[in-house]
């Protein structure tokens, strides 16, 4: 006869729950929609009651800003790393294009899609929306300004190229949701064509396909 013993519930620490949390949320965001991203469908995704969840975030409006920004700030530390390594500007910003190209791109563009919709009527995701428009253009004016400095680029102000660089990115990703994607080559690397343009580069410099992210770990 066989004795059921009762399983202890291992408690985690308010940082690992806390993360818990985020990634779940994150997770829904990413799949479903910021819409989706509840109190009560997180807790049900961990198996927890949904005054866990409100515990850590009394405002459902703090959970989905806080999914959106966790997605958003992983997809620009996998394109673009903070640390650049050996690695030239030239090669870090081919790889990042190539990326931004691809199919593993849509969910990402689809969330910002949402994020920007939603964040018309949500004042906390509005913030979080513009932290990470402004971290995205730091980012990547960071790179250009490397590139301009090791005399790989040569552009009269590195923050118009990335504003224009990014401007072309949002159009090509507003098609995610509209079954489109599958663009004429002279289209879907328009992006690439505005960057060669606005930094000196000849026609193919950025042209760089089969290239896989670094591993952010790698490069810190």
């Amino acid at each position: 006869m066989s004795s059921s013993v009762p399983r202890k519930r291992v408690r985690k620490s308010p940082d690992a729950r806390r993360a818990e949390i985020v990634a779940a949320a994150t997770q829904v965001a990413l799949t479903e929609g910021l819409e989706c991203v509840t109190l009560r469908r997180i807790a049900d995704e961990l198996t927890v009651r949904p005054g866990l969840i409100s515990h850590y975030f009394p405002s459902v409006e703090d959970l989905v800003a806080e999914a959106f920004g966790s997605a958003a700030s992983a997809e620009l530390e996998r394109l673009v790393p903070a640390a650049a390594g050996a690695e030239t500007a030239t090669l870090r910003l081919a790889r990042f294009l190539a990326h931004t190209a691809g199919d593993a791109y849509d969910d990402i563009s689809r969330l910002w899609i949402n994020a920007r919709h939603l964040s018309r009527y949500r004042p906390v995701l509005r913030d979080r929306v513009a932290e990470q428009e402004a971290a995205w253009r730091g980012r990547l004016e960071g790179l250009i300004r490397d590139g301009v400095e090791r005399a790989e680029f040569r552009t009269p102000d590195p923050f118009v190229t990335t504003v224009q660089i990014l401007v072309v990115l949002d159009g090509l990703g507003a098609h995610a949701n509209t079954g489109t994607t599958g663009h004429p080559e002279v289209v879907a690397r328009m992006a690439v064509t505005t960057a060669e343009q606005g930094l000196g580069l000849p026609p193919g410099a950025l042209d760089l396909p089969d290239c896989p992210a670094p591993d952010p770990e790698e490069t810190a």
